[in-house]
């Protein structure tokens, strides 16, 4: 019945120095992936890593290489962040776009994945800025054949629900500027609280369900280009500033994003979101048919190194194949 192409991030693969891109790729390749979603700092440590040193026209060169053997594609380059309304100068803005455009395309890769604007001091909230500035950016996309994946952040300043993003998307009018869903950050907006003991917002479950029901009678699936699965762990004890992941500067879900995040369904480690309410909507009634990527964030990763990428390979089609089983079964 679910027969969507998968894809794995390479940070859902390994987080440890040990865990090498060479390795991630083979382990993604080998345990039925059909794409990966590449960051861009793992190019660069990529290169940095070769004899002689490589830059990261060359990395990319070499990676996309490295892909195309082992038959994988290349979906995406991420994250290309505070890009719109930003108050630094645009031709600086658009010089660097241009580059990370450059490195999409060395790669073989379809999309450049840009997270809503987060930066809010640096940054204006001004829409029809943002719009012209982002059609900026599709327009030099397009020169390359290359896709903006837009994605609404949990902790974005001025966008941070899908409704955002489509809008955005629906303002910004180019073929080449579509929507990137993420599960979680679905989730930690309008249902979580990683801050509470409860790990739920009081209206979370009412929110969540008007959101969804929303998504599938108002979304038009054209304008999204993929989706992305994650679960997450609840703090226990709550986020605090006593707690170890607590950064003063940082919003709470974007803490709780880059620590905890785990595959759908994986409860014995604590995972709690309504992903497969997500799923439903998005996979059953919704009826999505494109590309489904897993991106996680697992401390464990970074913390034990003997947790190697192919294990988290097979993690992750575990986690998909008992997502489809409680799609199937439920009613």
């Amino acid at each position: 019945m679910f027969t969507n192409q998968l894809a794995i991030t390479t940070p859902s693969l390994g987080l440890h120095p040990s865990h090498t891109l060479p390795e991630k790729i083979q382990a993604a390749a080998s345990n039925g992936f059909s794409f990966i979603e590449i960051l861009y700092q793992e190019i660069v440590d990529f290169g940095s890593s070769q004899t002689p040193l490589l830059n990261t026209h060359e990395a990319a060169r070499s990676i996309g290489k490295m892909c195309s053997s082992a038959k994988l594609g290349v979906l995406a380059l991420s994250p290309f962040k505070n890009f719109e309304g930003h108050i630094s100068p645009l031709t600086e803005r658009l010089s660097s776009a241009r580059h990370w455009i450059e490195i999409t395309s060395w790669l073989g890769a379809k999309y450049l994945q840009v997270p809503s604007q987060f930066d809010i001091t640096n940054s204006s909230p001004d829409w029809d800025l943002m719009v012209q500035e982002l059609r900026q950016l599709s327009e030099l996309a397009a020169t390359h054949s290359i896709k903006i994946a837009y994605e609404a952040v949990a902790w974005g300043s001025y966008i941070d629900t899908w409704e955002g993003s489509l809008r955005m998307v629906e303002d910004v009018d180019r073929s080449n500027f579509g929507v990137c869903l993420d599960s979680f950050h679905i989730a930690a907006r309008v249902w979580g609280d990683c801050t509470t003991k409860s790990g739920v917002r009081e209206d979370g479950e009412s929110e969540l369900k008007a959101s969804l029901d929303r998504f599938v009678a108002t979304c038009p699936l054209d304008k999204v280009f993929y989706v992305q699965f994650s679960d997450a762990e609840r703090f226990l004890p709550p986020l605090t500033t006593d707690h170890r992941f607590y950064q003063a500067v940082i919003p709470s879900s974007l803490i709780w994003s880059r620590n905890m995040r785990l595959f759908p369904l994986e409860e014995k480690l604590g995972a709690y979101l309504p992903v497969l309410a997500i799923a439903e909507a998005w996979l059953k009634k919704k009826d999505w048919k494109g590309v489904v990527s897993m991106e996680i964030f697992d401390w464990r990763m970074r913390e034990n190194a003997s947790r190697r990428p192919d294990e988290n390979a097979k993690r992750g089609i575990e986690s998909w194949n008992k997502l489809v089983a409680a799609l199937e079964a439920s009613a």
